[in-house]
């Protein structure tokens, strides 16, 4: 039975970073995958999403054209080449991975992988079975859709992002259940193509998880945009029987009928723990997901679990962090910290996108703590105004005692490349008067964010 220090089973951005990492520090190692290289981020969720909604922009960049003087004629749409440029990114670096695996010697393993007992993998590929020996294991084999009791994705007239991402054609009308950072990039990338979209969620905004204020700029910019948003709604049932699917929505006004061709389900996800032998073993598991200590420890020796498997945020940089975590504590390297998750920013690639660190007005307050909230509408900003994407805000939140940045809430254009300024303020705890005197550079959309610190102050100059 061949034996090796540390193996990975799944080879997406927790997986492969940890098999990186455990090579640099000397352990013969080995990664597991049954499909792709890259896992779901790279292959069919991050980045093939970002070269299509790449493409959104550009739509969204020619209707503009006009405001800017420019008049353009005889358009013509092949979504077949925009799905063709997403594939050929996802194909390239899915290719680089493979690349970094033979760099650092590691042992890819083709099949699928099973915890046979403490220290064992099974992995079976072709109908054979094939036993390897490893001091350690980590799990990192991510998390798929969730299906709702009544509605399923079929890959036919529902779909998941899998095939949200591969069309053969736009849906003249398409309907898009569940308003997180999934159904909202689905829901403006198709809105810019072209489909006319409904945008169902079952609570009460869309962005639950972002700060109330950003998740009320973001239906606003959502309905001008010509989506319909139907909040405190729920799908009760689709019927595709007919050439149509007919969806029956309640809601605050009653039921009403929607006729779409086409149906994305966004509900959330679940973890990849079946058939992987936990359950044997006794491994701890909480609702679909695999317990795990700040470190990647499970409750069984020498096995560990990072990533979407091990739990919410669902964020592929999240996983490579906890890779980088876990390999390095099992290799006893100096200082090893766990990750603070209130630290690790979410970004939502919608138009206007969208972008967080830390905990909202309402986490803060529910905290116990006394805040300071700073806030600045770009509608002041001169560089969103000379872009024309004027609409947005950022918002800050600080610890009004310790002068802490307690989060940091962004919407408008490229917000997703700016927030991390402030997850590296959090990072060397910056406080607000150091902030506040930091030099930005000007013209810049990320002024911003400096008069939004001043805000909270009651130093702003351009408000």
């Amino acid at each position: 039975m061949q034996h090796y220090d540390l193996m990975v089973v799944g080879g997406g951005p927790g997986g492969y970073v940890a098999a990186i990492r455990a090579a640099q520090l000397g352990f013969k190692t080995a990664l597991v995958e049954k499909q792709h290289l890259g896992g779901v981020c790279l292959n069919w969720g991050c980045i093939p999403t970002k070269a299509l909604l790449r493409g959104a922009d550009v739509a969204h960049s020619l209707k503009e054209a006009e405001h800017f003087g420019f008049t353009v004629g005889n358009l013509s749409f092949d979504i077949n080449k925009l799905v063709q440029h997403s594939r050929s990114v996802a194909d390239k670096l899915s290719q680089g991975i493979g690349y970094l695996m033979k760099k650092h010697n590691i042992t890819v393993i083709d099949g699928s992988a099973s915890v046979a007992d403490k220290y064992r993998l099974d992995v079976t590929q072709g109908g054979k079975v094939r036993q390897y020996k490893a001091d350690h294991i980590i799990l990192a084999t991510g998390a798929r859709a969730r299906n709702l009791p009544t509605i399923a994705i079929d890959g036919d007239r529902v779909w998941g992002a899998r095939e949200a991402m591969t069309p053969t054609a736009l849906p003249g009308n398409l309907l898009v259940i569940g308003a997180g950072a999934i159904g909202v990039e689905f829901a403006s990338l198709y809105n810019d193509l072209g489909s006319n979209v409904t945008l169902v969620e079952a609570v009460d905004r869309i962005t639950p998880a972002e700060d109330a204020d950003i998740s009320a700029l973001a239906e606003k910019a959502f309905k001008q945009r010509g989506i319909n948003v139907l909040t405190n709604s729920l799908v009760a049932s689709l019927d595709s029987s007919g050439s149509e699917t007919v969806a029956r929505i309640t809601g605050p006004s009653g039921e009403q009928e929607l006729n779409v061709d086409q149906v994305i389900l966004a509900v959330g996800i679940t973890g990849n723990i079946e058939n992987l032998g936990l359950e044997a073993l006794n491994v701890a598991t909480t609702n679909g997901f695999i317990n795990a200590d700040e470190f990647g420890k499970t409750n069984l020796a020498g096995l560990y679990a990072i990533g979407d498997v091990a739990g919410a945020p669902w964020l592929a940089h999240k996983a490579s962090h906890e890779a980088v975590i876990c390999v390095e504590k099992i290799a006893g390297v100096d200082g090893v910290k766990p990750l603070n998750k209130n630290r690790v920013p979410g970004c939502t690639y919608c138009r206007p996108q969208i972008a967080s660190i830390g905990l909202t007005e309402a986490q803060a307050l529910a905290a116990g703590h006394q805040i300071n909230v700073g806030r600045f509408n770009l509608n002041a900003n001169g560089k969103a105004l000379a872009i024309n994407e004027a609409e947005g805000l950022v918002k800050t939140v600080f610890d009004s005692n310790s002068g802490e940045l307690l989060g940091a809430h962004m919407i408008g254009p490229e917000v997703t490349e700016q927030i991390q300024g402030f997850g590296i303020a959090q990072q060397l705890e910056a406080t607000e008067q150091e902030l506040a005197h930091t030099v930005f550079a000007h013209p810049t959309v990320s002024e911003s964010m400096h008069e939004s610190v001043l805000d909270s102050l009651g130093l702003a100059i351009h408000q």
